[in-house]
């Protein structure tokens, strides 16, 4: 039985994550700042062994991977300034991979996002998407210096991700039960949404690298994306229609220019807690977030990506 440790267990991709590794046999640990925070995790996995630690101080990150053979880097951002990005997109996987080597961690999934490039990082066009390749770019590094100090790397790319517990399709349907109309920006921005399920089985079986027929016994990048296209738009509306919002109906969309877009976003980032849009948000927006076709997809670990509608309408329904 193989040791695991999952940084970001306790989040949205970490709990199907550590529920699959359990079923798979891994032997699962989860870091956590505060205890109480993987006290719902626990209760539904009481198989998790939990470690009360801050993932940013190298020291005791490098402790907890000993004795374990793989890790999993979940953790991310997706509101906050150049520094916040840097620390934990970028900081983060820098400690990481000097970890991996002291404690002799021999394989390495790490969760970056669609529209990330490793070779151009700078070219993207938000912090988010820039600082995503930076931290691609330390860890590839890293996975290449060599058979002893290096070691088995999988890069996956999620397109935005949907389910369940979504803070994406739940968003807009609950939205549009409690405003007149749906001011949006970036209505026409593409987008081609990946269930949580399939990206937690993509996370699972990269571990298992000899199973994958593309790339072996190499640094791996896979970008991970559902069968369907939509505008932000179209999800907007099928959020209302699959939610029941006025019978299906939903609330008319009205379509921001940029400017009033970024303008709305500045306000939406004064108020308190996390922001429901962001400038930086809009930024990576100015391009289209779906697969690029240069780098293989699901199928390359022999996953059917599994359409939004049949699943998305399970779970608005029942709200």
């Amino acid at each position: 039985m193989k040791n695991v440790l999952v940084l970001g267990g306790t989040g949205f991709v970490g709990t199907p994550v550590c529920e699959l590794l359990l079923r798979q046999g891994w032997r699962v640990t989860v870091p956590t700042r505060r205890r109480a925070n993987a006290e719902l995790l626990h209760r539904r996995f009481p198989e998790v062994r939990l470690l009360e630690l801050d993932v940013h101080d190298e020291a005791a990150l490098t402790q907890a991977l000993t004795g374990h053979q793989a890790v999993v880097n979940l953790v991310a951002i997706l509101h906050g300034t150049a520094d916040a990005f840097e620390k934990v997109h970028v900081k983060l996987p820098q400690k990481l991979a000097r970890a991996c080597g002291a404690a002799g961690v021999r394989q390495v999934v790490h969760l970056s996002a669609l529209g990330a490039d490793s070779t151009r990082p700078q070219s993207a066009p938000s912090m988010y998407l820039r600082s995503k390749g930076q931290g691609e770019a330390v860890l590839l590094q890293a996975a290449v210096l060599g058979q002893h100090a290096g070691f088995d790397l999988t890069i996956l790319r999620p397109s935005v991700i949907f389910g369940v517990n979504d803070k994406f399709l739940n968003v807009f349907a609950q939205l549009q039960k409690v405003l007149p109309v749906m001011p949006l920006a970036g209505a026409t921005t593409r987008f081609q949404p990946v269930w949580v399920g399939d990206v937690a089985g993509a996370v699972v079986r990269s571990l298992e690298r000899t199973d994958i027929a593309c790339a072996p016994n190499q640094p791996l990048v896979l970008e991970l994306c559902g069968p369907d296209v939509f505008t932000l738009r179209q999800l907007v509306e099928l959020s209302a229609r699959l939610s029941g919002v006025r019978g299906g109906r939903g609330r008319p969309v009205l379509a921001l220019p940029r400017w009033l877009g970024r303008l709305q976003a500045a306000l939406m980032e004064l108020a308190p807690g996390e922001p429901l849009m962001s400038r930086d948000n809009l930024d990576s927006m100015k391009v289209d977030n779906v697969a690029s076709g240069k780098v293989p997809g699901l199928s390359c670990l022999g996953i059917t990506a599994a359409s939004l509608v049949p699943i998305a309408s399970a779970y608005l329904g029942r709200k």
